[in-house]
């Protein structure tokens, strides 16, 4: 779930007949080129600022190639204000989220929750036990992105004790909170998707369990077996540190308050802001009468009073905040960045937004999505090349809305042709569109799980096997015929 505002979809798909595929392909090449050097380069770092400036190039290609087949930079402009309009929503969630990690981990919330997961979860079973945590939170809100500002970054800092690999735990997080918001009736993917092919809800719902089930059940075998080949005799003592976070930080149940509000407040349809910043004002409501000490040293004093109060408070929510405590992993867990933290994701999603914008005005991704559409002449080619469309849009137009509507609306004839029912082309467009959007580092959704769970993309990609499954289990079905529902005169069609 992107959490922005999704196109309409009666919004028209811009098609450029002057433009070539090889034309549209151009400034794709140019990128990837780029990114893949930058990532040889910079490694890790490359999202702190080389890959945003490669997003700008990129889209400085389409330009060029845009101008060369007659679209005027006024419209090209004017796209790019329409995307990182689209985005704003999402923007101000993420700095929503680098507050509420700054007053959880002030109020003592987040190290509450680390320290009942280290006394209830044992590491042998932590990583199924994450996908099944952010599943049930996944389906009860329709979020991956709350599942992963909420439980995810509880399960990262249990996670990060216990010794596990970040990349496994921030894998199983995600497979999680993905399984959840593929089923999840208040996802806006979910609606999104049936709406593009022409069916229902829940006929999608119903039809998607077929990919999906097999796929999660998958996923959660190949956690059971890497959680069992964790070395467990390498974990930290977790006496000494759940004695480190009792010694920092005053631990109850009653913290538990807060985040099931919030997650009761996304279940009841709140909007995703209300709850967040519900969220942070009870966090800091909450440090103040649990934490009033942390909450004065914060703020610059020895006791707690109004205007030191008032200023650790306010440093949680918008600047860096770090807590020392006499446990070396601790102090690295016990780190937060506020609103201040989040601005390197918005600047790569804003650049994203950028080279998105200028590759649909000039047609570059309705000629690219077409072409594709006519290779292939099979049953099985038409499902093959939905997926690579809706892969294709993901990496170049970064935003998941896109990989959904864009192939919706061009393969949704293609499918009625073929005689098939429209679940076929709207559990498609979930198996590929929804899923991998988390997988690419500069995709809104790539983007901030990474900023919120503070693990590269390339770290948990080769864990998330849920969305790595997913593509792959409906080209499956498509192959041999299983479960290919054909179209009947009681279908919902466009």
């Amino acid at each position: 779930m992107n959490q922005n505002t999704p196109p309409l979809s009666d919004e028209a798909v811009k098609i450029n007949k002057n433009l070539s595929l090889w034309e549209a392909l151009i400034p794709i090449i140019v990128l990837i080129a780029i990114l893949s050097y930058n990532v040889y380069l910079y490694e890790s770092d490359a999202t702190s600022g080389p890959n945003q400036f490669a997003l700008i190039i990129g889209a400085a290609v389409a330009a060029i190639v845009g101008f060369r087949n007659k679209v005027t930079y006024e419209s090209m402009i004017e796209e790019v204000s329409t995307n990182i309009k689209s985005t704003a929503g999402a923007i101000l969630i993420l700095l929503m989220v680098g507050a509420l990690s700054g007053t959880w981990l002030l109020s003592g919330i987040i190290p509450t929750m680390i320290y009942y997961g280290l006394e209830i979860l044992h590491p042998s079973i932590f990583l199924p036990a994450c996908l099944i945590i952010c599943s049930i939170i996944s389906i009860a809100t329709g979020s991956s992105w709350t599942t992963s500002a909420t439980v995810g970054i509880a399960l990262i800092g249990i996670g990060s004790t216990m010794g596990m690999p970040l990349g496994m735990v921030a894998g199983a997080v995600i497979s999680g909170a993905y399984f959840g918001d593929k089923l999840s009736p208040l996802s806006d993917t979910t609606n999104l998707a049936p709406a593009m092919a022409g069916t229902d809800l829940f006929t999608h719902i119903r039809y998607m369990t077929l990919t999906t089930i097999p796929t999660m059940t998958i996923t959660l075998i190949l956690f059971i077996i890497l959680g069992l080949m964790q070395d467990t005799t390498a974990i930290t003592d977790d006496g000494s540190t759940l004695a480190a976070i009792k010694e920092t930080f005053y631990v109850t149940p009653w913290l538990f308050v807060v985040p099931i509000i919030v997650i009761f407040l996304i279940v009841k349809k709140t909007e995703p802001l209300i709850a967040l910043l519900a969220g942070i004002i009870l966090g800091g409501i909450f440090a103040l009468f649990f934490q009033p000490d942390l909450v004065a040293k914060i703020g610059g004093g020895t006791h707690l009073n109004f205007v030191n109060g008032y200023k650790g408070v306010m440093n949680a929510i918008t600047v860096d905040t770090s807590i020392a405590t006499n446990n070396a992993i601790l102090n690295d867990l016990f780190t937060a960045k506020g609103m201040q933290g989040m601005l390197g994701t918005v600047w790569l999603i804003l650049c994203a937004m950028v080279f998105g914008g200028i590759m649909e005005a000039i047609g570059a991704l309705a000629r690219i999505t077409d072409s594709l559409l006519k290779m292939f002449h099979t049953v099985f080619g038409l499902f093959a090349s939905t997926v690579v469309s809706c892969l294709a849009l993901n990496l170049t137009a970064s935003d998941q809305y896109l990989a959904i509507v864009v192939p919706g609306k061009m393969f949704a004839k293609a499918y009625k042709d073929k005689g098939l029912a429209p679940e076929n082309l709207s559990r498609t467009l979930e198996d590929s569109g929804t899923v991998t959007s988390v997988l690419i580092p500069w995709n809104t959704c790539g983007a901030y799980h990474s900023g919120v769970l503070g693990v590269s993309t390339f770290s948990y990609l080769p864990y998330a096997f849920f969305n790595i499954i997913s593509p792959f289990m409906t080209l499956l079905y498509a192959a041999f015929n299983i479960k290919i529902k054909q179209l009947t005169s009681n279908s919902t069609t466009l």
